[in-house]
């Protein structure tokens, strides 16, 4: 009974930590650019997981298809590469509170990707929850007396924030038949390598390139950078994907979501976040819509 419900208690986990993972990365974008602070968690984390390969006897080679190794350059391109990047910049312009309610997009976008791509099936309760999701975000758009950022900014944020979870859920659900059948380290670091090599073409066409690398190598960011690419990277990374390959696609995803519920409480407590009616709104919306999807 307990093995039946590994890959749920791995997307719950990952929920936690990620939480936490994001209050830390909106307190290094405040000095580090978006690009930058990909990059930087990253390559850390493609540095801590050969080791840990090798702890749990795993090999770096894992012998797969030609088409399995391409399959998770790409996966690892859009999914962390161009989504993380995106994700970054909506968090700088959003925050923590309303980056939350936006991020639960993620759920719905796995879902529709998960009926067109793997066949899944998708219940009038999923579409509810799903539409309740898509609701909570409009909601925060409709925000009035906005003190911190323009309604353009808002705007600019929601989209960018929609793209990242559309990127996000297109680089998890290609690879999920992969994943079934392959050993999770292995996965995450050729995906790594994807937005690795991803990162290091778009810093080299970057103008202000210098000024981006100079700003994730800033000592002083570091007491919140590194244990955020530790914690959002390296350990959620890899509880993200044994729950992805343990559970199904779907369900892992609305399970992975709660996490907006604890980034709405930190944002508050630790960021000072002005929490608004709209925003107490959109939360709401999201994480009923949300369970509907898991309880389905």
């Amino acid at each position: 009974m307990a093995d039946s419900y590994f890959g749920e208690a791995l997307a719950l986990m990952t929920a936690v930590i990620w939480s936490v993972a994001v209050i830390l990365f909106k307190k290094s974008g405040e000095t580090v650019h978006p690009l930058g602070l990909n990059f930087f968690k990253n390559t850390l984390t493609m540095v801590l997981v050969p080791p840990t390969m090798l702890v749990f006897d795993r090999t770096l080679i894992h012998p797969a298809p030609f088409d399995d190794y391409l399959l998770l350059l790409l996966s690892g391109v859009l999914g962390i590469g161009i989504a993380d990047t995106l994700f970054f910049k909506s968090l700088n312009i959003l925050g923590a509170a309303r980056s939350a309610i936006v991020d639960c997009l993620y759920s719905p976008v796995i879902i529709l990707l998960s009926i067109f791509w793997l066949g899944e099936r998708l219940t009038w309760i999923q579409a509810a929850g799903a539409l309740l999701i898509v609701s909570a975000v409009l909601t925060i758009g409709r925000e009035k007396g906005l003190v911190e950022i323009t309604r353009r900014q808002l705007a600019a944020g929601i989209l960018l924030g929609a793209a990242a979870m559309f990127t996000m859920g297109v680089g998890i659900v290609m690879i999920k038949p992969l994943l079934d059948r392959s050993p999770v380290l292995w996965a995450i670091e050729v995906r790594l390598v994807g937005a690795a090599v991803s990162l290091l073409a778009l810093l080299g066409f970057h103008p202000g390139r210098r000024a981006v690398l100079r700003s994730c190598l800033e000592i002083r960011s570091w007491k919140y950078t590194i244990p955020g690419s530790v914690l959002g990277t390296y350990i959620a990374l890899m509880f993200w994907i044994g729950g992805m390959k343990y559970a199904p696609a779907s369900i892992a995803s609305a399970l992975n979501q709660t996490s907006n519920i604890f980034i709405f409480l930190l944002a508050a407590l630790f960021l000072q976040e002005r929490i608004t009616r709209y925003k107490v709104a959109g939360i709401v919306m999201a994480v009923i819509g949300v369970f509907l999807v898991v309880l389905d």
